[in-house]
């Protein structure tokens, strides 16, 4: 008997509800029914010794041991058995790293010149002449390497702003975010995180915690979209600590969030699960209101895509419209556009899109897309990745023509996303090997950068 039935034959013998279980354990209903029916693994010991005490079970029927001997002390410090950590995620094979030779040397040439580019960006929007076209595929490269050398604290110490900006520059950087304008975030972005840094170093420094979690946030969303997880555990554990530090509560849940993504995308499904679905469930959310719902929601649909890799199709719709009726309490406005893109009605059910091509029903995507409106998605970053979603699920059904229309509408409303994000360019190389090729499909792997 697992755990879960265990739970549950329990509170029936008992005659619990699961409400009252709840409040006994400190968890919700709907968490409760999770632990029951093994959707969310109960392997935390805390989680069995909270059923265990509030049902009245002996912890060893959980399989628990007496607690351990008292640690050893060593200088100062308890020192007590230890586990290997586990391994980050390796690169791809095929993604090429900062190696040398003359490959490297041209990239580094291009990535010099692009900074220019970029920072005149940063001032004026882009105009998608086909010349900025022909720059926009190597933008993220760009992106990726000042974040990275940002993080790391390489380069010169930047030269640190009136006082009251920084809230507007990460506004800009914001917006540059959901513009999809990569050449703009390519400069605020990173030099958010400096500034940030060398503030955190003054008296004051508690002052800067929650603006440097959000631009680590931030980072984190950019890094996982570039398919550069080893960087993305490093900002979104920052942002973590920072947000912990700073006391935002809502930054501490999208800090999960994101870590919650990034495990599921190293594989980690059942840890994936339990970061989401633990973090939306934790006291301090439920009690921030309508933005802690809301963060919630965005939670309880990264649950449901880990579910959805895991192949249980029944468990990410049951997880996908808890989430929807939480939106729909919320009474249909959108909130939190910093976190995820914001979290509604609308982008829940684009969410929808995805998660049937995780559980391997195109068609139950399909159908979700032919709900949307893409004018009323929030913002060009949620518009985009609504037409990435779509032009996968043609690619699924076979739909050649239609996947490669999507793709080129995709590219006429974010060109800089369109040409450089990893997942939309592997796309393109697939439909130019698997069949055949158009002006058209030949054109737009030409603009990301993709050698014929």
């Amino acid at each position: 008997m697992t755990p879960g039935e265990l739970v549950r034959q329990t509170r029936q013998a008992k005659g619990l509800t699961l409400t009252e279980l709840g409040a006994l354990t400190g968890y919700s209903a709907a968490q409760v029914s999770r632990y029951e029916r093994g959707i969310s693994p109960m392997t935390d010991v805390d989680v069995l010794r909270r059923f265990a005490d509030a049902l009245e079970l002996p912890h060893r029927a959980f399989g628990l041991v007496p607690p351990a001997p008292r640690p050893e002390v060593r200088h100062g410090q308890q020192i007590g058995a230890t586990t290997a950590f586990p391994r980050m995620p390796s690169h791809k094979v095929g993604h090429p790293g900062w190696e040398d030779g003359e490959d490297a040397v041209r990239r580094r040439k291009l990535i010099a010149g692009l900074a220019a580019t970029a920072a005149a960006a940063a001032g004026s929007p882009l105009t998608g002449s086909a010349a900025a076209q022909a720059d926009e595929a190597p933008l993220g490269e760009l992106l990726i390497a000042r974040l990275r050398d940002a993080m790391l604290g390489l380069g010169t110490a930047p030269v640190l702003p009136p006082a009251g900006t920084l809230d507007t520059d990460f506004t800009r950087a914001l917006a540059d975010f959901d513009a999809c304008r990569y050449a703009g975030l390519a400069v605020r972005l990173p030099r958010l995180i400096r500034v940030g840094h060398a503030l955190t170093t003054s008296d004051d420094r508690g002052e800067h915690f929650g603006l440097l979690a959000k631009s680590y946030l931030l980072a984190t969303r950019m890094l996982i979209k570039m398919d550069e997880q080893q960087l993305g555990w490093m900002a979104a554990d920052r942002a973590r600590q920072l947000a912990e530090a700073s006391g935002d509560v809502l930054a501490v849940a999208e800090a999960a969030r994101q870590l919650a993504v990034l495990a599921r995308k190293a594989g980690w499904h059942q840890e994936a699960l339990s970061i989401a679905l633990a973090a939306a469930d934790h006291p301090d959310l439920r009690g921030a209101g309508r933005a802690g719902a809301a963060e919630r929601g965005l939670l309880i649909q990264s649950a449901a895509y880990t579910v959805a890799r895991r192949g249980d199709r029944d468990g990410m719709r049951e997880l996908t419209d808890e989430a929807a009726a939480v939106a729909k309490e919320l009474g249909g406005t959108v909130l939190l556009r910093d976190h995820g893109g914001g979290f509604s009605p609308l982008t829940v059910q684009l969410h929808r899109i995805s998660a049937e091509n995780y559980a391997g029903d195109p068609l139950a995507a399909l159908t979700a897309a032919r709900t949307i409106s893409l004018k009323a998605l929030p913002s060009v970053e949620r518009r985009s990745r609504a037409l990435g979603d779509i032009a996968i699920t043609y690619d699924r059904l076979g739909r050649r023509s239609e996947c490669v229309r999507t793709l080129l509408a995709a590219e006429h409303c974010a060109p800089e996303e369109t040409h450089a994000r990893p997942a939309t360019k592997s796309l393109i190389s697939s439909l130019l090997i698997s069949g055949p090729t158009s002006t058209e499909l030949r054109g737009l792997a030409a603009r990301s950068g993709i050698l014929l």
